[in-house]
């Protein structure tokens, strides 16, 4: 369970490039998941999307937080925080804050965005330490990049096999070259009913190559919110899945389909 959380912020980013002639998303969107093995519940995470400024630019604040709950957190404790501000009208990040622990795997650092600097500023609290990175075009970070696709990105427009191609900036480790290979479309079946979902693969980066990874798999639904419904990371024995489990506050009405 590891870093399970990073997995999942980490699969809200996707889509190819098509202008939206109105927003996915307003202030007051709130979407919750729960994230289970079988029967057994083993944690839950939210998002919540504020209003803020940075300086006199006018922002979305993001939180996202993912916890262990009843038995899992008696073997393995997790306790995770995530924030990203930007802006409402170009989605560049100006902040991100990523506060976790996990297993006693710990993290503590805010990453501020200078675009009229062409650089980034990390600071390690944990660490005592600071890094420059240089800010290339469309970067993003792990949950700004989630809002910024799901306005200026049409799924509908992807060839089925398709790899479409993202970059990330959340960790020390520098840029983070990401790809979802576009598999089609499906009907899950949900707590809410059914629901049509783009259904996504993650390739993740060997060197130079992208390698397709199988195990992990993501649904997002075809209608104007396009919201994540499932994420499933399959195991030896049996799977783990992040499930939409409840939300408010959605701009567009959120499509069920009907027997």
């Amino acid at each position: 369970m590891k870093k399970l959380f990073t997995v999942l912020f980490c699969c809200f980013g996707f889509f190819v490039h098509a202008q939206y002639e109105s927003s996915a998303f307003k202030v007051g969107e709130w979407l919750k998941f729960r994230m289970h093995y079988g029967f057994l519940n083993a944690s839950y995470a939210t998002l919540h999307v504020k209003s803020d400024n940075i300086g006199e630019v006018p922002v979305y604040h993001v939180v996202g937080k993912g916890e262990t709950t009843g038995l899992a957190s008696l073997f393995f404790k997790v306790d995770d925080t995530y924030e990203s501000y930007f802006g409402k009208e170009d989605g560049k990040p100006y902040r991100f804050i990523r506060k976790i622990d996990e297993g006693g795997y710990t993290k503590d650092i805010e990453i501020n965005f200078h675009h009229d600097k062409d650089k980034a500023v990390l600071n390690d609290k944990k660490n005592k330490k600071k890094y420059n990175f240089e800010l290339q075009d469309s970067i993003q970070d792990l949950l700004s990049a989630f809002y910024y696709l799901r306005n200026n990105y049409d799924p509908k427009d992807l060839v089925k096999g398709e790899a479409v191609k993202l970059k990330m900036l959340y960790d020390d480790d520098g840029v983070f070259n990401f790809q979802l290979k576009y598999l089609g479309t499906e009907v899950l079946k949900t707590k809410f009913g059914k629901v049509e979902c783009y259904k996504f693969r993650p390739l993740v980066q060997s060197g130079r190559v992208f390698k397709e990874k199988e195990s992990l798999s993501l649904w997002v639904s075809t209608d104007k919110n396009r919201i994540p419904i499932r994420i499933q990371a399959d195991l030896a024995v049996g799977a783990i899945k992040a499930d939409l489990d409840g939300y408010n506050g959605l701009k567009h009405q959120f499509k069920i389909i009907m027997d």
